[in-house]
C-alpha cells in the first residue's frame, strides 16, 4: 500500500462535503494538502484544520467555469515549488433538474461541461506529465453513476465525457507508477446530493480515495466508494486491487 506521509495531494472542492471529508482523512494519512475552492473564504476553516492534524496546507480559488481562472490556478500551484503526487478531481456542479427536459437550455451543457470534464482534463493534462516525469502518481476522477435521466442531461453527459478522458489517458500509463482511475462517492446526503440521498456522506471514506493508495500499476477503472463502505483503508485497498481490474 501507498504511503502518503510527506507527499502533496491537490484536492478540488475541499470546502465541504466529500471533498471535505477527502482533505480530512488525508491529512490523517500525514499528506500534504492543496485545497481548492471557488473562493479562498470558503476554505479558511479547513486550511486551519488541516494544519491543526500536522500537515502543511494551502489553498488556492478558481471558479472551475472560469478556464483562464483554472490555468491562473495551475500557475500558482506550479509557484508553490512542490511536487504534487496525488490529484482528487472532486469538485462538480449538477446544474439543474429538468422536469421538462424538452427545453433544457445550450447553457446546461456548456456550464457542466466546464465544470465537470474540462477544467479536471486541464487539472489532468497539467500534473500527468509531471507525474510520468518523476515516475510516480496518482489521479482520481470523480464521475458519476446517473444515466437514464434526461432530466439531468448535461450533468450526466459531461460526466460520461469525464469517463472517456479518463479511460483514455489510463492506457498511456497502464503498467507504470502513475496511475489515473475514476471514483463515485454514491448518492450521499451532500449539497449536490440532497437530504434524500440513502447514504450519508461518511460512508463515501475510505472508497473515495481508495486508488490514492493502490499499488497495482492499474488505470481507467471505476472504484465506486460505497463498494468499500465499512472497511478500514488496508481492507479497501486489498479489495479494489483484487476485485477492479483495468478495461485494457
Amino acid at each position: 500500500m501507498v504511503q502518503v506521509k510527506g507527499r502533496w495531494a491537490l484536492i478540488t472542492g475541499a470546502a465541504r462535503g466529500i471533498g471535505y471529508l477527502s482533505a480530512v482523512f488525508m491529512a490523517k494519512q500525514g499528506c500534504n494538502l492543496i485545497l481548492h475552492s471557488r473562493n479562498l473564504e470558503h476554505t479558511e476553516r479547513v486550511l486551519g484544520e488541516m494544519k491543526a492534524l500536522g500537515v502543511d496546507a494551502r489553498a488556492v480559488a478558481a471558479d472551475l467555469n472560469d478556464l483562464s481562472a483554472v490555468k491562473g490556478m495551475l500557475s500558482e500551484i506550479d509557484a508553490f515549488g512542490v511536487d504534487v503526487d496525488i490529484v482528487l478531481n472532486n469538485a462538480g456542479l449538477q446544474i439543474a433538474y429538468r422536469t421538462d427536459y424538452f427545453l433544457t437550455p445550450p447553457e446546461d451543457y456548456l456550464v457542466s461541461f466546464n465544470v465537470n470534464t474540462i477544467a479536471p482534463a486541464m487539472i489532468c493534462y497539467h500534473f500527468l506529465p509531471k507525474m510520468i516525469k518523476r515516475g510516480f502518481g496518482r489521479i482520481l476522477n470523480t464521475t458519476s453513476g446517473i444515466r437514464l435521466e434526461p432530466e439531468q442531461a448535461g450533468y450526466s453527459a459531461s460526466k460520461a465525457a469525464l469517463d472517456k478522458i479518463t479511460i483514455d489517458l489510463g492506457k498511456t500509463v497502464e503498467g507504470t507508477d502513475v496511475m489515473i482511475n475514476l471514483t463515485d462517492p454514491g448518492w450521499c446526503r451532500t449539497d449536490l446530493g440532497g437530504p434524500n440521498a440513502p447514504n450519508a456522506p461518511e460512508s463515501a471514506i475510505p472508497g473515495i480515495v481508495v486508488g490514492a493508495f493502490m499499488e497495482d500499476r492499474k488505470s481507467g477503472r471505476f472504484l465506486g466508494a460505497q463498494n468499500f463502505a465499512g472497511l478500514t483503508l488496508e481492507e479497501a485497498v486489498r479489495k479494489a486491487e483484487a476485485e477492479f481490474d483495468s478495461p485494457y
